[in-house]
């Protein structure tokens, strides 16, 4: 990537968001946009990283559980910044505590798990597209990352909102291997050259609050996620590297229904019936 890259982050006041925004505000270049649904915490974070000493981030409020608010997200983002390099959609919730095992909706009406974890970065990205491609110069394409995760399940399309046989782990993983589709689509449809999406599990069980809420111990540190998504941030030997889902930092494959091609049109479909009225024109 160029000395001078534009990141932004949603979920960036707890877990890894948190912990990636501080890693990347110590990078020279970086100039960050983080996302947060309480405005106090992401005040606080902006805070504490100008009082260290780098550039305070640009800071950009919404609820994902409300695609109006996603599309406002984005809006606002194209309004604060001339460019954007990286999008990392790393918001989300997990399949339990602290979001509740019992199956929940979002405002909208949508399954919560899948509003926030596949509708919301879906809209969001939709919607960025024109200022990341924008944004590509001459062997710097702009990056899309979705932080996804090994835990997938696969999607019955006709039960998308999960109304039957309900569990967070099932709802939580059937909308990570959405994320990861959303991605591979990215890659089919874009040159490598101007944007690419690449997803990643970047850490099993780390200590963040939706782990340790619902399982009380850990296994990966925080620094493993950071250290494998900073590097889909700004490696610049991933350069063109479109269309893969990684394994913190290993190439491996996703579930066998991400690269289902019919399955992807058909999620594409049912997600654009969703969302089709947060989308830009």
């Amino acid at each position: 990537m160029t000395s001078a890259v534009t990141v932004a982050i949603t979920g960036a006041t707890d877990g890894l968001g948190r912990a990636l925004a501080v890693r990347l505000a110590a990078d020279d270049g970086v100039r960050l946009v983080l996302h947060g649904r309480d405005p106090a915490r992401l005040e606080r974070l902006r805070g504490e990283i100008r009082a260290a000493g780098f550039e305070m981030p640009a800071g950009v409020v919404a609820d994902l559980s409300e695609l109006s608010q996603v599309a406002g997200l984005a809006r606002t983002i194209v309004d604060r910044v001339e460019k954007l390099d990286v999008l990392v959609n790393n918001a989300g919730i997990g399949s339990g505590e602290p979001d509740g095992r019992e199956r929940r909706t979002s405002r909208d009406g949508h399954e919560l798990r899948l509003a926030v974890n596949y509708l919301a970065p879906f809209v969001l990205t939709e919607n960025l597209l024109p200022l990341l491609s924008k944004s590509a110069t001459p062997g710097h394409a702009s990056r899309v990352v979705h932080v996804a995760s090994l835990g997938q399940s696969a999607i019955d399309f006709d039960d998308l909102m999960l109304v039957r046989g309900y569990s967070g782990t099932r709802a939580y993983g059937r909308s990570k291997v959405a994320l990861i589709m959303h991605g591979l689509d990215l890659a089919a449809s874009h040159d490598p050259a101007g944007l690419t999406a690449i997803s990643l599990h970047p850490g099993t069980h780390m200590p963040t609050k939706m782990v340790l809420s619902e399982i009380g111990t850990s296994s990966d540190s925080i620094d493993t996620g950071v250290r494998a998504t900073r590097r889909l941030v700004l490696d610049p030997a991933l350069e063109g590297v479109t269309g893969q889902f990684f394994d913190r930092d290993r190439p491996t494959r996703a579930s066998s229904q991400a690269y289902d091609r019919r399955a992807r049109e058909t999620l594409r479909a049912r997600t654009l019936e969703l969302v089709e009225q947060h989308l830009a024109s």
